[in-house]
């Protein structure tokens, strides 16, 4: 069974609990089949082989921080075609997720899928708010690179807005805008990097940013530190520089190629028609009602190489709505991390940025 791709915001949430069931239940006996680790953890919980879930939050959920300490894998050595690492602050530990070369090729397509909901079919010329060294390393990624990377899929006549020395290339930008502002154009950049390095930057050359389309994630820590948040973030680039189609966007490279994406109203996320998310509450682990805050699960049907189908993360958020916002299903937000838990965000780790 292959992953469900046929929508991307389509599907209203029953229809879409009852399409990601059977497909979520065939990916946890597919996991349980081929990789042994997978199996013990959830025998040692209780749940039998061959199991039938009653619903998608029934499905039994793996800790995101298991792919720190243990190497969980449903592909033979010898078929690991990429190994893709999580951010994390210096000397922090790092997830390790293993792809054959089929999940390596579904991800960006999936991802492409999601992304065509607001950038269209049509590739774009794109600022890449980041450095061409970034990505330099093809074989071993950090999640700031693979971003980086599979975004770059998406546009065009591609121009990097950070030099090799990870600074403003101001130059770059100006002849980018030069030749491409005047039609649509794509930025991407991971949040705190596109507000310093390129909201700060136009705001001091007043560059006009009206025609682009911003897809950002990560790093709201530094932001929030200086009293911006998403409204925030929205309103200056509008107010300084023209900008208007926003998209935020959540995501983590154990489950990579699913994206959670910002509607156009802003300020909250909705899934794709092949994933969902499950609020739990911190302390009994039931699925919160819709209004209180609790830890976030996210469930895909992309992972197939490795166990990431249904992942408890170690962020807050709060189900706002269902099928009552932009787009049909669940629209979310995400308040931050767990107290303790590790600052992750890819542009949190930017060594350029001061904290």
């Amino acid at each position: 069974m292959t992953a469900i791709v046929e929508g991307v915001f389509g599907l209203g949430q029953s229809e879409r609990e009852a399409a990601l069931l059977p497909a979520l239940t065939e990916l946890t006996e597919h996991h349980r089949a081929h990789c042994e680790p997978y199996d013990r953890i959830l025998g040692s919980l209780g749940h039998a082989r061959g199991a039938d879930f009653g619903s998608v939050e029934q499905v039994p959920w793996l800790p995101v921080r298991m792919f720190k300490h243990h190497v969980l894998k449903s592909v033979p050595d010898d078929q690991v075609f990429k190994v893709l690492t999580s951010s994390g602050t210096t000397g922090a530990e790092v997830s390790r997720i293993y792809l054959d070369k089929e999940a390596a090729a579904d991800q960006p397509r999936y991802l492409g899928r999601t992304l065509q909901a607001v950038l269209g079919e049509k590739r774009l010329p794109m600022l890449m708010v980041d450095t061409i060294g970034i990505i330099k390393n093809r074989r071993s990624f950090s999640a700031r690179g693979a971003g980086v990377l599979g975004m770059a899929n998406f546009g065009r006549k591609h121009v990097y807005a950070l030099d090799e020395d990870d600074q403003p290339d101001v130059e770059a930008i100006k002849g980018f805008l030069a030749a491409h502002g005047d039609e649509p154009f794509l930025i991407f950049g991971f949040t705190f990097m596109v507000w310093q390095y390129l909201y700060e930057v136009a705001r001091e050359h007043r560059l006009d940013l009206s025609n682009g389309i911003l897809i950002h994630s990560g790093g709201w820590k530094k932001l929030i530190d200086r009293a911006v948040d998403n409204t925030e973030f929205r309103r200056r680039f509008a107010q300084d520089t023209g900008l208007t189609r926003i998209h935020n966007y959540y995501g983590m490279v154990e489950q990579l190629g699913t994206v959670f994406v910002e509607g156009p109203s802003g300020n909250s996320l909705y899934c794709p028609d092949f994933a969902d998310v499950v609020i739990r509450d911190p302390e009994t682990w039931a699925e919160q009602p819709v209004g209180v805050p609790g830890v976030i699960e996210v469930v895909s049907t992309v992972p197939r190489s490795y166990p990431g189908h249904a992942l408890l993360t170690e962020d807050l958020g709060v189900v706002h709505g269902i099928d009552d916002g932009d787009w049909p299903g669940k629209r979310f937000s995400v308040l931050g991390r767990l107290p303790r838990a590790e600052a992750r965000g890819c542009s949190d780790t930017f060594s350029g940025g001061a904290a």
